[in-house]
């Protein structure tokens, strides 16, 4: 039985929920999942690298009261467990299970009877392992290497040579150097097969230049655009219509923590101009020096 039509409707829903691009300007996957569930407690060490600073700091603080007010209504079940607490006194219980999962030692309240002990033993036991765990989160996502690297918001394309080619230009924004950084370009679009399934179809890009041994400042992609290349013919109406799609990663070894980055950013076909070029961002000091200037980094020029 064919699945055209659920294809269709998928493709249908896909659009409607946004732009139709695959990946966001910031690198992130930008695609409504339909009927996928997942609970919240699937995949927590992934989730602990993917969500931002404020939401993993704001779980470690809600985890962290969290346990101290379980161990807290723990200490509640048996009278005078804690010796120097307000008989029934749930904050003063509280503080003490602090005290204890951070093993910052006691004041005027201590563990007065058996199981209160036993409680403290498997309190501490769990506080150095959560502390332990919560510490080495924050220490891999703060140490993970990153890349900064500046995608042009545009890409063009015009003659170069006297053949029609598509450019974008990449920038390392760090005073470092990227070691063999690698570039690959993919066109993404819409298709409909002979036998009427749609499918979103990704086509590899051949470039004049897909590596470069030292990327410290610019690097202009291009790829020239031949009867081979699928962007051969292609105009505004025929990419809108096939909600085209360019795709541009970037791999390579940080020199200075000699570890692999990457990014990545997409081109939805607004972003494509035609008949344009790149403004020029090279000059040169009095003393014969190269600069570079970002500020027009983005701009174009009509042909």
């Amino acid at each position: 039985m064919s699945r055209k039509p659920h294809l269709r409707t998928e493709a249908a829903a896909v659009r409607a929920a946004g732009s139709g691009r695959m990946i966001g300007r910031g690198g992130e996957a930008d695609i409504p999942r339909l009927g996928a569930r997942r609970a919240w407690y699937d995949d927590l060490y992934h989730r602990a690298f993917t969500v931002s600073w404020p939401r993993f700091l704001l779980a470690g603080g809600l985890v962290f009261l969290a346990v101290n007010a379980g161990f807290a209504l723990l200490y509640l079940v048996q009278p005078g467990a804690v010796a120097g607490a307000r008989p029934g006194d749930f904050g003063d219980l509280f503080f003490f299970s602090v005290q204890t999962i951070a093993t910052i030692g006691y004041g005027r309240m201590w563990p007065a009877t058996r199981y209160a002990n036993l409680l403290m033993t498997a309190e501490v036991l769990i506080g150095a392992l959560m502390i332990a765990l919560l510490t080495g989160l924050a220490f891999a996502r703060f140490s993970r290497p990153t890349a900064r690297v500046l995608f042009s918001r545009v890409a063009v394309i015009g003659p170069v040579n006297g053949r029609p080619t598509l450019s974008l230009r990449i920038a390392n924004e760090r005073r470092n150097q990227v070691v063999q950084a690698e570039v690959g370009l993919a066109l993404v679009r819409d298709e409909v097969t002979a036998e009427g399934h749609f499918l979103r179809r990704f086509y590899d890009l051949k470039l004049a230049r897909s590596r470069t041994p030292v990327f410290a400042l610019s690097f202009t992609v291009m790829h020239p655009i031949d009867r081979d290349s699928p962007l051969h013919g292609a105009t505004p109406q025929t990419l809108a219509a096939a909600q085209a799609e360019l795709v541009v990663t970037l791999t390579g070894i940080d020199g200075t923590l000699s570890q692999p980055i990457h990014a990545r950013t997409s081109y939805s076909c607004k972003e494509i101009l035609f008949d344009r070029r790149f403004a020029d961002i090279f000059a040169a000091t009095p003393d014969g020096r190269r600069v570079i200037d970002y500020t027009r980094f983005h701009d174009t020029l009509p042909l």
